[in-house]
């Protein structure tokens, strides 16, 4: 039989679960500005029924309304696409501030840069095609040579700085993200134990939601909620979060690279000393960078390669001026009985280093010697100018080295002998020449050959290492042994390089800017799930406000009808 006072017990219920959902009203108004704060709603559900005896048999009565539970707002799919995403948009921001630095490091437009350089140097060796003999001429190509060589060994040491910032900025990010792991681990063990009773931990899930956010920025990852209300985060194929436990990151010890003259490291999971490959974020895109300013090096390194090898080579073939321009008929191969004109010397680098390019190893092979022999010979062609061939002294020790990336900027420098008092004379602009010999008759005698050599004033050999800037390989003396820049010239070789660069540049921007209207799109998805929407809430206060009010009234108004039934009726009412 229905209780006298079941009606009092249904008001009552109403009272305090709008009370509740007022309240929970107000706490969404006060959080609507908090970031990453989830609106918040009761669950009401009518109580059980209860049955009631009438005439026409049995009846069901409600009792009031009972608030089940407090659950957040919150589209699961929207959280998942959004860590999935965030990885991605942190990967291009790092990528393009990268570009940025590098292209300022490359930036030509001032007339500061490696192409400035490079023009003045090439602009030396044509004036000096025609003033071969005009000292100042002479000291101007190994002042614009060592200019070349400093902006070269500066861009060079700007990339190594910035490869090391990058470790630096990794080993810091890693001292975060290992952080933001820990506050994971420490909310699921107090989101488990706050819901062991049956409550929703709603704010305390809002952090962590949070947290997770920051640290998709790192990392790709997945999240999985485990049946207490724990999270797993797994990070290609590790688990960097499982319960209340989490693992720790850090750098590997240094790895000493010659070739880029810097320390490497590798990612490591403590806990268990394996390596970490992130495949996405942050830590993805700083290892990315590295390798990809350590190619710069590398350019540069061709660049310093070509002309320890190729223009050298080229340099050999000419002569110097000054000494004796006697006839050189009968020139004996051996270096100390010549007294005419310096020849078959290295522009750059070390004289008694043969510098060649081993295409095999994309390396230079630097084959030192306590000295060389440096020999004149007529072509099998017998075409006009002689040819030159430098080799290590028979017997001599040879000290052999690869020399790739920073090594071979380090080894560029031009040679010791032009940089002594009168070494200008040195350069060779001039060539030797091959004439046939001919009989006390004046007729001329089947192979048999002479080596001359031209006057002081001739630029030939200055006209061939000037071409060799703007030639492609086809087109210069040597069109078939292969050369550290390829087969293009070495000005386009390095304009490729800068017009790369900027079309890397301009592609990334593209991809990040896609990405941030994509994130922009799933934070906006989120919102319209998750967000504090002042109309709304404003209509719940006056919906509760006047439910609250009128649960009021009528239990005053039962209690009046009570009154009247206990006060008013019966032996004591009379």
């Amino acid at each position: 039989m229905r209780s006298t006072f079941a009606g009092l017990n249904t008001m009552v219920s109403g009272i305090t679960t709008n009370q509740l959902s007022l309240d929970t009203t107000g706490h969404n108004i006060s959080n609507a500005a908090t970031k990453g704060y989830s609106r918040q709603s009761v669950d009401q559900h009518a109580t059980r029924a209860q049955y009631v005896e009438t005439v026409n048999g049995h009846m069901l009565s409600g009792t009031g309304v009972a608030a089940a539970s407090i659950e957040r707002a919150r589209d699961v799919y929207a959280d998942k696409q959004y860590w999935t995403e965030s990885s991605t948009k942190s990967y291009y921001e790092i990528r393009q501030k990268n570009y940025d630095k590098v292209e300022a490091v490359f930036n030509d437009t001032k007339k500061v840069g490696v192409l400035n350089e490079l023009e003045k140097f090439y602009n030396a060796w044509q004036t000096l095609s025609s003033g071969a003999s005009t000292s100042s001429n002479r000291v101007a190509v190994i002042s614009d040579a060592q200019s070349l060589i400093d902006k070269m060994k500066t861009v060079s040491t700007q990339m190594q700085s910035q490869i090391n910032s990058q470790y630096d900025d990794m080993r810091t990010d890693l001292q975060k993200f290992n952080s933001l792991s820990s506050q994971v681990a420490l909310l699921n063990k107090n989101i488990a134990l706050t819901e062991s009773t049956g409550a929703k931990a709603n704010d305390l899930r809002d952090q962590r939601d949070n947290i997770v956010d920051e640290m998709s920025t790192y990392v790709n990852l997945n999240v999985y909620e485990q049946p207490n209300g724990m999270y797993n985060i797994v990070s290609n194929g590790t688990s960097l979060v499982a319960g209340s436990s989490s693992m720790t990151l850090e750098l590997s010890d240094p790895i000493h690279n010659s070739e880029y003259g810097v320390n490497d490291f590798n990612i490591k999971v403590k806990e268990a000393n394996i390596d970490f490959m992130p495949e996405n974020g942050i830590f993805r895109s700083l290892q990315d960078t590295i390798v990809e300013d350590k190619t710069f090096i590398d350019k540069m390194g061709d660049m310093a390669g070509f002309f320890l090898t190729t223009f050298n080579q080229l340099h050999q073939q000419g002569a110097g001026i000054g000494g004796t321009d006697s006839d050189l008929r009968d020139y004996t191969s051996q270096e100390t009985a010549y007294t005419g004109p310096a020849f078959g010397l290295n522009f750059f680098g070390d004289d008694r280093t043969i510098y060649t390019w081993d295409d095999t190893t994309k390396s230079v092979v630097a084959r030192q010697y306590s000295s060389v022999t440096r020999s004149l010979s007529v072509p099998d062609d017998a075409s006009s100018e002689a040819r030159v061939t430098v080799s290590g002294t028979p017997g001599a020790a040879e000290k052999a080295s690869n020399l790739r990336g920073m090594e071979l900027i380090d080894a560029l420098c031009v040679n010791d002998k032009l940089t002594e008092v009168a070494g200008q004379n040195l350069i060779a602009a001039r060539v030797f020449t091959v004439e046939q010999d001919v009989s006390n008759t004046g007729a001329k005698v089947e192979n048999a050959y002479s080596i001359g050599i031209n006057g002081e004033g001739d630029g030939t050999n200055a006209v061939y290492l000037s071409n060799l800037f703007n030639l492609n390989q086809s087109g210069t003396q040597d069109p078939t042994t292969p050369r550290s820049i390829g087969v293009i010239s070495l000005n386009s070789f390095y304009q490729s390089m800068t017009s790369k660069l900027g079309s890397d540049s301009e592609n990334m921007d593209s991809k990040q800017q896609a990405q941030d209207d994509l994130i922009l799109q799933i934070q906006n998805w989120r919102t319209s799930t998750a967000g504090v929407d002042w109309n709304e809430e404003l209509t719940n206060m006056i919906k509760f406000q006047q439910g609250y009010g009128a649960c009021s009234r009528c239990l005053t108004t039962m209690d009046e009808m009570l009154d009247k039934l206990i006060n008013s009726t019966g032996m004591v009412g009379r």
